[in-house]
C-alpha cells in the first residue's frame, strides 16, 4: 500500500478534526456549501464523491467475468454473504443497539437516521479497498477481478430493493426516485465510464497506460475522501461537540458486525475447503464496505446533516484499521486451508 492507503484512518481522524473545527468558526461557508444541491443531490459532495468512484471502476475488468465458472464456490460464498446475509445482520444490529440498547442515549429520529446508515454500508460491499486485502494476503488476483466484478453487476440491480426493503422494515420511509438516482449517480454512471476509459488505455491489454492514469488519480481519490469527510464533519459539528459519544455509539454495532461477519465468511471457507488465495479475499469482499457509495447514497436521502451520513463516516474510520487486523489473522492462520 502506499503512504495514503497505509495511513488512511489518520487522515481521516485528522480530517475530522479539521471538519470540526472549521464547523465551529465558519458555519456560514458550510450553510451556502449545504445550499448547491438538484433533486436532492449536493453537487459539490457529487463531485468529490466522483473523484472518489471512478478511478476505482477503472480497475474492474468484466472481460473476467467469462472466467466465472471456475471454482464457482469462492464466488458463491461472496455472493451469499454480501447479499444475504450481511445486509440483514447489518439492519438488526442496528434496530437492536438504536431501537434497544442505546435507546436512552439517542433520541429516536437520530436513531432511525443511525440505522439507516448502517444498513447503507450493509447494503453496499467493497469493490476497490478489496484488491489491497487481496495482495495483502496474496490472494488470485483474477479471481478477486472475477468477484468483484460480479458483484458490481449484482449492485446496479439488488442494491436499492434490498435498500429500499431494509429501510422500510424499520420504518424509515425511503422515496424510490432519489434511491434510483443515486444508484444511476454513483453506481451505473462510474462503473460506464470506467469501463470505457479501461477500454481506450488498455487497448494493447498490457495494463502500461491503464496503470499509469489510475496512480495518477489515486491522490485525487484520496483528496475527494478527505475533502468529503471535513465537509460532513464540519455539518455534524455541533451535534458531535454536544454529544461526543455519539461516534462510539455508531462504531461499536460496526465493530461487531464487522468481525462476525469475517468470522462467519472464513467458517464457511474452511468448511467448503476453498484454497487459501481464494478464501481470504472472498472473506474481505465479504467483510469489507463500499463506504464511498454508502456516504453519497446516505447524503442523497437523508442530507448532509443526517446521522445517515455521519454513521457512514464513521464506518470509514472504523473501517482500515480493521480490516488491517482481519489480514494479518487470515495471513497467521493460512495454514489451516489446504
Amino acid at each position: 500500500m502506499g503512504l495514503f492507503e497505509r495511513f488512511l484512518s489518520v487522515w481521516v481522524g485528522v480530517a475530522i478534526v479539521i471538519g470540526v473545527l472549521l464547523g465551529i468558526l465558519i458555519p456560514s461557508v458550510f450553510a451556502s456549501i449545504a445550499a448547491i444541491e438538484y433533486a436532492h443531490v449536493n453537487m459539490v459532495v457529487a463531485v468529490l464523491i466522483w473523484l472518489m468512484i471512478y478511478p476505482m471502476m477503472i480497475q474492474v475488468d468484466f472481460s473476467a467475468i467469462k472466467d466465472v465458472g471456475k471454482k464457482p464456490k469462492g464466488l458463491a460464498l461472496t455472493l451469499v454473504i454480501n447479499w444475504l446475509i450481511k445486509p440483514f445482520t447489518m439492519a438488526l444490529l442496528g434496530w437492536l443497539f438504536f431501537k434497544g440498547i442505546f435507546a436512552d442515549w439517542v433520541d429516536p429520529q437520530s436513531a432511525s437516521e443511525y440505522i439507516a446508515g448502517m444498513i447503507l454500508l450493509g447494503v453496499a460491499p467493497c469493490t476497490a479497498m478489496v484488491f489491497v486485502w487481496s495482495q495483502l494476503t496474496k490472494g488470485d488476483p483474477n479471481y478477486t477481478l472475477v468477484q468483484v466484478s460480479i458483484n458490481d453487476i449484482i449492485m446496479i440491480f439488488a442494491f436499492a430493493p434490498i435498500t429500499a426493503f431494509l429501510l422500510g422494515v424499520t420504518d424509515i420511509q425511503v422515496p424510490w426516485e432519489t434511491l434510483l438516482i443515486s444508484v444511476v449517480l454513483y453506481v451505473l454512471l462510474p462503473l460506464i465510464a470506467g469501463a470505457l476509459t479501461r477500454s481506450l488505455l488498455d487497448k494493447n491489454n498490457d495494463h502500461s497506460q491503464l496503470n499509469q492514469f489510475v496512480s495518477k488519480l489515486k491522490p485525487w481519490s484520496i483528496i475527494g475522501l478527505l475533502a468529503t469527510v471535513v465537509l460532513l464533519f464540519g455539518f455534524q459539528a455541533e451535534t458531535i461537540l454536544s454529544k461526543p459519544q455519539t461516534i462510539v455509539l455508531i462504531a461499536i454495532p460496526l465493530l461487531i458486525q464487522t468481525y462476525g461477519i469475517f468470522a462467519i465468511a472464513y467458517f464457511l471457507a474452511k468448511q467448503l475447503k476453498l484454497p487459501h488465495n481464494i478464501a481470504a479475499p472472498a472473506c474481505m469482499i465479504g467483510t469489507s464496505n463500499f463506504f464511498e457509495l454508502a456516504v453519497a447514497v446516505a447524503i442523497s436521502l437523508f442530507g448532509l446533516h443526517s446521522g445517515a451520513a455521519l454513521a457512514t463516516v464513521v464506518g470509514v474510520l472504523v473501517e482500515v484499521p480493521v480490516m488491517l487486523s482481519l489480514v494479518a489473522f487470515a495471513n497467521r492462520t493460512k495454514h489451516w486451508f489446504s
